[in-house]
Order: structure tokens, then C-alpha cells, then sequence
């Protein structure tokens, strides 16, 4: 007796709640995705094999200097920006006001010489840092970032003197002249602050270098 033929169905899949998820998760990682800001002062940074993770940017006093030999700072929100800005203002007598203060310690790029603080703060538009003249930095005659790193210094005084040097980043770019980089460090070093990270782009080390097995091997570089 020949077997009973059972009727060939067509498969369907309703895909229309697969849909409804797939898209409400992308809208949502779309929202909550927070975009990288656009860089403040534009520079091109050299590159290095060695890179060391950079802390959180908002503890971070950035010092940036751009290929026209501009020197600027930027101090992070969780910085102690206004008792910097407060010493700067006693040490240097600039007779800020109360209001003056906090709004440099707000400013997201500080980039004039301390003469011109008190008229771009009078300004009703904030200026871009293009057309900041920036913090002269020309010699040891004429160095304000000296200033700048005092008021830092004096600001985290009592402080772990290890976590101000990590959370101080410098950012040269790569056409920038190397006088110029180096009266940063001589600021710096006015200042009892001996340890502080550049800021490069990573690349991988070449193939088959020392610093490539040593990488592969887990060994840190001497």
C-alpha cells in the first residue's frame, strides 16, 4: 500500500516584530552615543609606539601648541580651575572681579597674554582660538605659562604631587619648533613639575623590532 502524500505547506515567518526590535535598538544606541566634541585648537600630533592610556579629559590640564608656535590651556571641568584662576588673579594682580574669575575658569580655551584677559572677558561673544593671540611663551624673559603653572601648583599644593604630573598633558604639533616646546618644560620645571604626558597618535610597532616582541610577550619596555 503506497504511503499517504502529506501537502507541501510554504513557510512563513512574520519578521515584523524581529524588525520593530532591531531598529528600536539602533535608534537607541544612536541617541545614547555621546559624539566626540570637535578639537578646540586643531594641531597634528606626532606619532609614537608608546602610548599609555589617557586619563578622564575632565581632570586634565591640556596645554596645546599649534604649528604657528601658539601656546594655549585648557583646564577640565573637574579640575580646580577656579582656585587657579584665583591665585593667578592675587599673585599676578589683575583685578578680576568675583564674576570675571568664574567666567575665565569657564572659558574652554585660555589663549592671551594676561594684560589682555580683562578685555576679552568684556567681550560679549566668546573668541575663537584661532584668533587668540595665545600665552607667550617667546623666553624666560617673557614666559606667562610660568604664571599659569605657578597658580597650578599653588592651587593643588597639599595634593599628591604624582596625580597633578599624570593629569597634565601636553600637545604639540608636529611642525611646531622646538624652542618653543621647551620653555613649556621650562615652565614646568620653574614649578617643581618634572612629569608630565605628551600627547601623540599611536601606531604599531614595526615588525619583528624589540619593542614589537616585547609587546607580543607582554614585557614592558624599558
Amino acid at each position: 500500500m503506497g504511503r499517504a502524500k502529506i501537502p507541501r505547506k510554504s513557510t512563513n515567518i512574520d519578521m515584523t516584530a524581529m524588525c520593530d526590535v532591531a531598529f528600536l535598538l539602533l535608534s537607541f544606541f544612536i541617541l545614547a552615543t555621546k559624539q566626540k566634541p570637535p578639537e578646540a585648537v586643531a594641531v597634528q600630533t606626532p606619532s609614537s609606539t608608546q602610548s599609555t592610556a589617557a586619563k578622564d579629559p575632565s581632570e586634565s590640564i591640556l596645554i596645546t601648541l599649534n604649528a604657528e608656535g601658539k601656546c594655549y590651556l585648557m583646564l577640565g571641568e573637574k579640575t580646580k580651575r577656579l582656585e587657579i584662576v584665583q591665585d593667578l588673579n592675587t599673585t599676578r594682580s589683575l583685578g578680576l572681579s568675583e564674576a570675571e574669575m568664574v567666567k575665565l575658569s569657564k572659558m574652554q580655551v585660555i589663549g592671551m597674554p594676561l594684560g589682555m584677559i580683562k578685555g576679552v572677558l568684556g567681550l560679549n561673544q566668546a573668541v575663537p582660538a584661532e584668533k587668540l593671540e595665545g600665552i607667550p611663551i617667546k623666553d624666560s624673559a617673557n614666559n606667562e605659562m610660568m604664571d599659569w603653572m605657578r597658580s597650578v601648583s599653588n592651587a593643588y599644593k597639599g595634593t599628591n604631587q604624582r596625580e597633578l604630573e599624570d593629569n597634565i598633558l601636553l600637545k604639540g604639533d608636529m611642525e611646531a619648533l622646538y624652542p618653543q616646546f621647551k620653555n613649556i618644560k621650562v615652565a614646568l620645571k620653574k614649578n617643581d613639575i618634572y612629569k608630565f604626558r605628551i600627547v601623540t597618535n599611536g601606531e604599531a610597532a614595526p615588525l619583528g623590532s624589540e619593542l614589537y616582541k616585547n609587546n607580543k610577550s607582554g614585557k614592558k619596555a624599558e
